[in-house]
């Protein structure tokens, strides 16, 4: 065993090797530069066509994705993030979780306090959590508690608006009970939680999130999808001074709300969204593109669900 390693043991078998190292984490911010972040190779989670060719119907993909090219795809979206000196951690395989495992974000939230396990809206999706807290207690990055119950929470649902005030999204995927128990969880870490309720849009098997119409750009930067956010919501953004950059109708389904600000105003999104990027470009971002036809359009998670940071910090 290398110094300073250790195995990590997920479900009672070994898993990847880990090393050691201080451990920084928290960020209550969507925009203020990635430090360290968790994503999970389609290697390790699509693992191969056959697993493919079995989950991907009943995950509600709109396609079954190509294992050879969605390998590609993700190794240039790693090379991308790679541009941006961020420390990467990749998630090892899990026999209990199924194709949507890479889509990290939303097993878990983290706050500056530590980090809360979520309790899937999506019933496949429900072993998740239990992967990642493995990872977590083996990285030194606190646990401060899981959402139980009755309580249902996906991280999708969470966009923070500034490092005490955290808006979420309650729908199919988060529910009243999983809002008071983050409430609680969270405690004095925050001033206000906004909770925002969702529309039914295409029903509970589709995948509708607080952050498939809300993606922050800036701190006074915000990329919308106005049709579906409910008026006092957008108009508490506007009172409280943030730039309101829309996406266009035809470029909603295409996920072009759903952006990765990397840094203030340096984003990354799915391509074929050409007149949402020339807004945010508009706006002064700095606009970055990936293929994502089998790792994300199939999926339908764009940048945000692919990459869970654990560290943002000026």
């Amino acid at each position: 065993m290398p110094t300073g390693a250790r195995q990590i043991v997920v479900m009672g078998r070994p898993q990847v090797w880990y090393m050691f190292r201080p451990m920084r984490f928290g960020g209550q911010d969507e925009v203020a530069p990635i430090r360290h972040l968790l994503l999970k190779h389609c290697r390790e989670g699509f693992v191969s066509q056959q697993k493919i060719d079995r989950e991907a119907g009943d995950l509600n993909y709109s396609g079954a994705p190509d294992f050879e090219a969605a390998l590609r795809e993700y190794d240039a979206f790693v090379e991308l993030l790679d541009r941006f000196d961020i420390e990467i951690d990749m998630l090892p395989a899990n026999d209990e979780t199924t194709l949507d495992s890479i889509y990290v974000h939303d097993p878990v939230v983290i706050s500056d306090r530590g980090a809360v396990l979520c309790n899937m809206g999506k019933r496949e999706r429900a072993r998740e959590p239990e992967a990642i807290a493995a990872y977590l207690r083996e990285s030194g990055i606190p646990v401060l508690g899981s959402i139980e119950g009755e309580g249902r929470l996906e991280g999708g649902d969470l966009v923070w608006l500034g490092d005490r005030v955290v808006a979420v999204g309650e729908g199919y995927r988060t529910n009243a009970e999983g809002i008071r128990q983050l409430r609680q969880l969270l405690g004095e870490s925050i001033d206000d939680l906004i909770v925002v309720p969702l529309p039914h849009w295409s029903g509970p098997a589709d995948v509708l999130h607080l952050m498939s119409m809300v993606s922050p750009i800036d701190s006074d930067l915000l990329l919308v999808y106005s049709p579906l956010l409910p008026v006092p919501f957008r108009q508490r953004l506007v009172s409280r001074g943030m730039e309101l950059v829309e996406v266009p109708e035809q470029e909603f389904a295409t996920m072009g709300c759903n952006v990765l600000a990397v840094a203030p105003r340096q984003c990354i999104m799915l391509d074929g969204n050409p007149m949402t990027e020339q807004r945010l470009k508009s706006a002064g971002a700095e606009v970055l593109t990936y293929t994502g036809t089998e790792i994300s359009r199939k999926g339908e998670g764009g940048p945000t669900c692919l990459t869970r940071p654990l560290h943002r910090a000026p």
